[in-house]
């Protein structure tokens, strides 16, 4: 199972009903963090989640609507008794930039572990996490993300039995582990079926609508997407500051085909974005204009 939680919507600004951008998703006791506009940390609040689990903050970029929010949320998690590692992943000069915010937040009782983007695709693998970062076109250098949870194949207890693999290896193999018992060693293909349909979401804002988006969209259970116009007339200014507009999301999101999209990152001028979806649907039905604290809870398909 995996939650997500858009924490805020807005762009450039915050508004008295909407924060700046943030994403949040929960997975085995692990969450992750993509982006840390100001009022992130009222937005958990709201939601009723917790920051204290976070154990990685992915940022798309470096300008102060996506990370003005992360001095205050590192102290509170500091205050939360924290110690454990915290990952912080972003474009080449992360470390710097994080460094300069924490003049106004210096001591914190756990560890920061910088991991700094400098290839157009890059992927890790964090908890229960596969992290896929793509290089996307804004004024700056920025990142867009899909973030997965793989599922393993199906046990075969008939395989299991007819191999004499002892019951006790029976649970760590099926969390795809290797290991030996009285000198035999099994592995997970021994036990385990093809690999099932996992869980994706894909997130991206501040760019104009390249190709690869739509790629790392495919087939995404939540495709989060820019969309920072509806306005006809406000074309020419999302293409001269590297942003998109709802249609131009909506088209991507045509070629990806997610199950779902919902659009995100609204420019103050845009209060109100819903007026804007017959139009947006008219190119892909399944586009929703959210609002803060939206959340999804994303299960595995019943097999």
């Amino acid at each position: 199972m995996l939650d997500v939680c858009l924490l805020g919507t807005g762009g450039m600004m915050p508004l008295p009903y909407r924060w700046l951008t943030s994403m949040m998703t929960r997975c085995d006791g692990s969450s992750l963090l993509i982006d840390c506009g100001e009022g992130t940390q009222v937005a958990l609040k709201e939601k009723g989640w917790s920051p204290k689990p976070i154990d990685v903050i992915c940022f798309t970029h470096y300008h102060a609507d996506h990370i003005s929010g992360l001095p205050g949320l590192l102290l509170t998690m500091g205050n939360a008794e924290r110690t454990e590692v915290l990952t912080l992943v972003g474009p080449k000069g992360l470390e710097r930039v994080v460094s300069a915010l924490r003049m106004i937040a210096p001591e914190l009782p756990f560890p920061l572990r910088f991991v700094e983007l400098s290839e157009n695709r890059e992927q890790l693998c964090i908890g229960p996490y596969i992290i896929d970062a793509y290089r996307v076109s804004h004024r700056v250098v920025c990142y867009g993300y899909a973030v997965s949870v793989p599922r393993a194949g199906r046990f075969d207890v008939e395989r299991a039995k007819a191999q004499n693999i002892p019951m006790k290896a029976w649970s760590r193999l099926q969390k795809g582990e290797t290991l030996e018992m009285d000198g035999v060693t099994y592995t997970p293909d021994m036990v385990l079926g093809p690999k099932r349909r996992g869980l994706k979401i894909a997130y991206c804002t501040d760019t104009r609508p390249v190709p690869v988006i739509a790629e790392y969209a495919e087939g995404a259970d939540l495709f989060i997407c820019e969309g920072m116009y509806g306005e006809d007339d406000k074309e020419v200014k999302a293409r001269e500051y590297r942003h998109m507009t709802m249609y131009e999301a909506a088209k991507l999101a045509e070629k990806a085909q997610p199950k779902e999209m919902w659009m995100t990152h609204y420019s103050p001028s845009l209060t109100h974005p819903e007026e804007y979806l017959d139009k947006v649907r008219a190119i892909f039905p399944r586009a929703k204009a959210a609002r803060d604290g939206w959340s999804l809870e994303l299960t595995f398909d019943e097999e």
